[in-house]
């Protein structure tokens, strides 16, 4: 389907706002500005009062964690995991897991986020039939925590995800492999799981360097920090997404450059759980791929990720004391471009011809978008996601004038308050 754009404020790739139409060829933009004469639309949006922005990509979540949403609170993170999170994950079904995703992608849709980095497990499959029913774009990755029973079984089951899902939906869903961190993985584990990738061709998706105690661990118990750790594996040596990374040294920082690590930064999770502040800011100097995500809705807890731009923005500058960093736009192009590229994905995160139709129309109706000196300062300072109108992902309308157009919401409550009461019950 062709579709139109007409008369939308558009935010361009280098941070400059302009007036114009956006032709949507099928799944791509074919132009941004002006629309050739002989394009013809099947649909056509007016986009006046409307701001166009690039679908947010978030770049570390678990999705199906909506449904540990305010389980457990205020609590430090191995505690968090092992006494509460973990447990009751151990009773979930596939059919948990996909209403955890579609209610994820409820969330997702109606903030503004067309595409997610996901690790959890370990019905996987549940989360993609999610991904495919929902039309949001997914990075999917079974997280494999290896002190668990049957570890290399759960290797063997990512693989065969990746055979099945990667490439997936025109493109719209591939798959990672994933040792959920070093602390669950025994270094044997995480270098078969290397091995595993490099023959797949897979990319990785790990957490790293999330607290001081894992630091701290990781050099009683190996002799290094984490990233020189995990470099001994060979894991590094595939493309490498990793979540976090809020304690670093030059030494870590080394090696993230040297093998060109992707990093997720989760601001609003690392100050829930006081894991700390990532120097984002240096990474950002460094020439590092910083992405944003929203880490899981048990531990944020939403899936908001103009949340996060704004979190990022806030802290980055607290961070270093320093009014400039981590400006306006430099935080929604981590949402964005930046977290496109740290996931892996080619042509999204970017309005411009040949790029992906994943996109985000704004309404600046609203008393939080006026006046309207600078639409990039108002979205990532002023704004909120309730001001999220229309959402177009692959060329695919999945929300228009704030109506959901592939998921019954009504449904996805029903079912996820019945799948909350079994595993709190049960």
């Amino acid at each position: 389907m062709n579709t139109l754009i007409k008369n939308v404020s558009a935010l361009l790739p280098d941070g400059e706002v302009k007036q114009g139409d956006i032709a949507i060829e099928g799944n791509l933009i074919k132009s941004v500005g002006s629309v050739a004469e002989d394009f013809k639309p099947d649909k056509v949006i007016d986009g006046s009062g409307k701001f166009a922005v690039p679908g947010f990509v978030n770049a570390h979540t678990h999705a199906s964690m909506t449904l540990l949403r305010s389980h457990a609170d205020d609590m430090a993170l191995m505690e968090w995991l092992q006494d509460k999170i973990w447990p009751v994950e151990d009773k979930m079904t596939e059919d948990d897991l996909y209403w955890g995703a579609m209610l994820a992608a409820v969330e997702m849709i109606r903030s503004g986020t067309t595409a997610f980095a996901d690790m959890y497990g370990p019905y996987v499959d549940g989360i993609a039939r999610a991904t495919i029913d929902s039309g949001l774009r997914g990075i999917l990755a079974r997280g494999i925590v290896a002190v668990a029973p049957g570890a290399y079984e759960k290797l063997e089951d990512s693989v065969r995800l990746y055979k099945t899902y990667h490439g997936a939906e025109n493109g719209r869903i591939t798959v990672m492999l994933s040792p959920h961190a070093l602390y669950t993985c025994p270094p044997e584990f995480i270098k078969a799981l290397a091995d595993k990738a490099k023959a797949l061709g897979a990319e990785v998706h790990i957490h790293m360097s999330e607290t001081e105690g894992e630091v701290k661990d990781c050099l009683k118990n190996y002799g290094k920090r984490p990233f020189a750790h995990v470099e001994s594996t060979g894991l590094f040596e595939n493309g490498t997404l990793a979540a976090h990374c809020v304690h670093l040294d030059d030494e870590d920082i080394g090696i993230i450059k040297k093998y060109n690590i992707r990093v997720a930064h989760n601001p609003g999770s690392n100050l829930k759980l006081a894991s700390g502040i990532a120097p984002v800011q240096r990474l950002l100097d460094e020439g590092i791929c910083v992405g944003l995500g929203t880490d899981g809705a048990s531990s944020n807890n939403n899936l908001d990720m103009l949340e996060e731009v704004r979190l990022a923005a806030l802290i980055g500058k607290v961070q270093t004391m320093d009014p400039q960093a981590v400006p306006a736009f430099s935080a929604i192009q981590m949402g964005t471009e930046f977290g496109a590229r740290a996931v892996g994905l080619k042509d999204v995160g970017r309005l411009e011809a040949g790029c992906k139709a994943d996109l985000v129309l704004y309404s600046t109706e609203g008393p939080e978008w006026h006046p309207r000196y600078n639409l990039v300062s108002l979205l990532a300072y002023s704004a909120n996601s309730g001001s999220v109108d229309t959402v177009l992902v692959d060329g695919k309308l999945l929300m228009e004038k704030k109506q959901l157009l592939t998921i019954d919401e009504e449904k996805v409550f029903f079912e996820v308050d019945r799948c909350a009461k079994h595993l709190m019950n049960d």
